[in-house]
This record gives structure tokens, sequence and C-alpha cells, in this order.
């Protein structure tokens, strides 16, 4: 089992960058697909980006294509999202967890960590 610690976020204006991190612990962090998820008030918690247990296959929300870009230290027991280019529309509580397949449904996740906020001013 995979317990993660999700950090980096803060508040960044409009065009800018943020760098989040998830720490993990465990020893089957790297057979683990991993993913980043938001959640703004008020609205339900959607799906950002997964990357596969190696770090080859990756999967994207739309709107973050081009401008986010997740990526994993298996050596570590990290998974980062960069984010680039930031929205307002970014702005929530952004948190990691582990799937067994590059799926974009927050039900077939688990092990969530208690998530880190991100606020991006206009």
């Amino acid at each position: 089992q995979v317990q993660v610690v999700e950090s980096g976020g803060g508040l960044v204006q409009a065009g800018g960058s943020l760098r989040l991190s998830c720490a993990a612990s465990g020893r089957t962090f790297n057979t683990y697909v991993m993913g980043w998820f938001r959640q703004a008030p008020g609205k339900e918690r959607e799906f950002v980006a997964a990357i596969s247990s190696s770090g080859v296959g990756t999967r994207y929300l739309d709107s973050v294509k081009g401008r986010f870009t997740i990526s994993r230290d298996n050596a570590k027991n990290t998974v980062s999202l960069q984010m680039n280019n930031v929205k307002p529309e970014d702005t929530g509580v952004y948190y990691c967890a582990r799937s067994r397949a590059l799926y974009s449904g927050v039900g077939l996740y688990s092990g969530w960590g208690q998530g880190t906020q991100v606020t991006v001013s206009s």
C-alpha cells in the first residue's frame, strides 16, 4: 500500500508557473498508476492528469494539455505536476492518488492525500 503527501501549492498569478509534488511511501509505488485531481469550492473533484507505473504513458484533462506535465521518479517515490501558463480556472485543491490503469474516473482511484491548495489570481 502507498500513502501520499501533496505539497507545492500556493498563490500564483495567471500566466505563471507552479510545480506540485506528491511524496509517496510504501514499497509498491512503482506498480501503480498515479494521478492528479483537483477540486474547486462547490464543485466535484475532477481528473487532471495520470501517469503509468513506468512513467511512459500519460493522460491529461483536455483543458490542461500543453500547459501541465505530469512526471514521476520511481527511485524517489515521487510524482510531480508542472503547471505552466496557469489560469484562474486552475484554482482548487490538488490531490494525488493511485490506480491500476490510466483511468480518469475519481471512483477508480484510492489512497488520497490531504491535498495542496492552488490559487491563481487574475
